[in-house]
């Protein structure tokens, strides 16, 4: 009996900063992963400028398709779909990458899939991780998004609870941003909490009123800014390293503590985290210490492929290609497309 034909998708991810492309085989093999990142032209602004980010995608994303395909040791004809990101994300930096894999698609003639941008997220888990099997409990943690879910299947997904404010990588930004440190504000807030006393200050940690697994965050960046307006006020001295330390803390005590939550009231014994935030060694650290004195077992994509990428656009297309879900030649640039929602 013949084996069966692999699977090979070339991916294209352009929702925010990052123009990227893969080349992924079965939704589980990287055959290439090219990623050109922003960071460091809007680094200068404070956070992303959709314009400049829209501009940077157009001059890159022919160079980086190429070197994907080139990487990957694959021609256009060789390649099974095309697949990319069409929302959520910014308009105009999603408008790049559809209308490239559209072309593509049509110039090559295969089928073309549209991929949630938060769906590919969580699927990067995939790549690394095979036994990861439904239903389990999901956290997707990013600058936009915050939400938790019961995954029920591949991409199919029962939303339990999301932030009503402020995404948790928003509220990083944020106090970065008040603490001097600049953008962008994860990692950075990341590598000054290890220099850090987490206990140093008693932030809040918030509850939403009738909603046990929602979120919410503003209150805590609002706590953080009174900190250090009262300390101005009084001419002290604000220990950087302590309020990022604590700060962290309270965002990552309440995330782990609602996931363990979440999981054990639904009977589930694994759950995934996924999106940029993840890639936070604290609450990897975290995380891992409360799934493990819970009896739960934690699954994490590795910090590459928990910011955006087009691997983890590859890994969930596939999915979307085995039941032969194709986008039409009017797949369009959703920005707020909801989780659960398709283009």
């Amino acid at each position: 009996m013949s084996e069966m034909k692999p699977v090979d998708i070339l991916a294209i991810e352009s929702s925010c900063d990052e123009t990227a492309a893969a080349v992924v085989r079965n939704g589980r093999e990287v055959l290439s992963n090219v990623i050109y990142s922003q960071i460091d032209m809007h680094t200068v602004y404070g956070g992303v400028v959709p314009e400049l980010a829209s501009r940077a995608h157009i001059e890159k994303i022919n160079p980086v398709v190429r070197q994907a395909l080139k990487d990957a040791g694959k021609t256009l004809e060789e390649i099974d779909a095309i697949a990319v990101t069409s929302g959520p994300g910014l308009v105009g930096a999603l408008l790049v990458g559809v209308a490239e894999a559209k072309a593509i698609a049509w110039a090559a003639k295969k089928p073309l899939i549209g991929v949630h941008h938060i769906e590919g997220h969580i699927c990067a888990n995939y790549i690394e991780h095979p036994e990861l099997k439904s239903p389990y409990l999901g956290l997707v943690i990013s600058g936009g998004h915050t939400h938790m879910f019961i995954a029920e299947e591949a991409t199919k997904f029962k939303i339990l609870g999301r932030t009503v404010d402020d995404a948790a990588g928003e509220a990083f930004d944020k106090v970065a941003r008040a603490i001097g440190l600049g953008y962008p504000g994860g990692p950075k807030i990341d590598r000054i909490a290890k220099e850090g006393n987490p206990e140093a200050i008693p932030f809040p940690q918030a509850h939403v009123s009738g909603s046990e697994y929602d979120f919410s965050f503003s209150g805590l960046k609002s706590a953080v800014l009174n900190y250090l307006n009262h300390a101005e006020m009084k001419g002290e001295t604000v220990n950087k390293a302590d309020l990022a330390a604590s700060f962290q803390k309270s965002v990552v005590d309440v995330l782990c503590s609602r996931a363990v939550s979440a999981a054990k009231a639904h009977g589930l014994k694994q759950v995934a985290i996924a999106g940029g935030v993840s890639a936070n060694s604290a609450l990897r650290a975290g995380m891992q210490a409360a799934c493990d004195k819970a009896g739960l077992e934690l699954f994490m994509p590795s910090p590459i492929y928990c910011t955006d990428n087009a691997v983890m656009i590859g890994a969930a297309a596939y999915f979307e290609y085995e039941k032969q879900h194709f986008a039409g030649w009017d797949l369009n640039a959703v920005p707020n497309l909801r989780l659960g929602e398709h283009s």
